[in-house]
């Protein structure tokens, strides 16, 4: 007997401006198979990656596929985005006062030019709206969270969980925060903030550390710690600890040195607050950090 062929459970399509065949960053084919003067309709839609760095801008590009993204959702579409993806559904308004997530570093990027998405670096998938029509992943190994979601909601749980064996997908559980770098050297033009910080990356074990800054710079307490919010987009205290917490992450990684030890050399003589400080900060206690990529570094 002739087995009965598998129903398909998606059709999947390609548009494009035209559809004429291109090549993306570093030569990769696309052949679409709609063009957008065609106006097709989706019931899901995909935004792909960008090829986009964290210090460029993305607004005013496309405004065509922007509109007609707004339309597809208007229409009913679902639409789901990871990582640079979602720069561009921000740029259609449709995060405007609403949850997202993408890449962690592009967390600069959305608190610049996308105000007002509620943008969360932490999680790997975000839901948009109660009903989960706009669903938006972290960074690029976030789309196997994605897919698996996508596979699970519009087909069955079952073939999500087959296709995650079969392709060895990995569910993110852990989110993004142990992956992400806490400490960022945004350009900005305050030099006595400037000042502030290169102090800070040098001097951060010291305990009264906060003190001996605010002295440096030589102005009102408050009025620094206002310039250095503006400037950074973090309070003192916060780029204080995410230094520290950087110190940490990395001893952990090279050495084997205890993690009461290494409290004490990110500048935390209570090892319990290092503990909760370094959770909050990364998602992970120091141990589950440490054998997370401990491992990765020695190989």
């Amino acid at each position: 007997m002739r087995a009965e062929p598998q129903k398909k459970l998606f059709n999947v399509r390609v548009i494009g401006f035209s559809r004429e065949p291109f090549r993306c960053e570093n030569g990769i084919p696309v052949i679409p198979d709609v063009s957008l003067t065609e106006d097709p309709t989706a019931n899901i839609l995909i935004l792909p990656e960008l090829w986009l760095g964290p210090d460029e801008v993305f607004k005013g590009r496309y405004p065509e596929i922007m509109e007609w993204i707004r339309r597809q959702y208007r229409q009913g579409a679902m639409i789901y985005a990871a990582c640079t993806g979602v720069i561009m559904l921000a740029e259609t308004g449709l995060l405007d006062g609403r949850e997202a997530t993408s890449h962690w570093g592009y967390q600069d990027l959305f608190r610049k030019q996308y105000p007002k998405v509620h943008y969360c670096p932490e999680p790997n998938l975000v839901f948009a709206d109660p009903a989960g029509r706009i669903v938006t992943a972290g960074g690029t190994t976030s789309w196997h969270d994605l897919a698996i979601h996508i596979i699970s909601r519009h087909a069955n749980p079952g073939e999500a969980l087959r296709i995650a064996k079969v392709y060895l997908l990995k569910l993110h559980g852990e989110g993004q925060l142990p992956y992400a770098s806490l400490v960022r050297n945004d350009p900005h033009a305050d030099s006595v903030v400037r000042s502030c910080q290169e102090w800070l990356r040098e001097h951060f074990m010291k305990t009264d550390a906060i003190s001996h800054v605010v002295a440096l710079a030589k102005i009102p307490e408050r009025t620094l710690k206002r310039r250095f919010k503006t400037a950074t987009g973090l309070s003192l205290i916060e780029y204080l600890q995410n230094i520290r917490v950087e110190h940490a992450k990395a001893l952990l990684e090279h050495t084997e040195t205890p993690v009461d030890e290494i409290s004490v050399a990110a500048g935390y003589e209570d090892a319990s607050f290092f503990r909760r400080l370094f959770k909050r900060s990364t998602g992970l206690t120091p141990s589950q950090y440490r054998r997370m990529f401990q491992p990765l570094m020695s190989t």
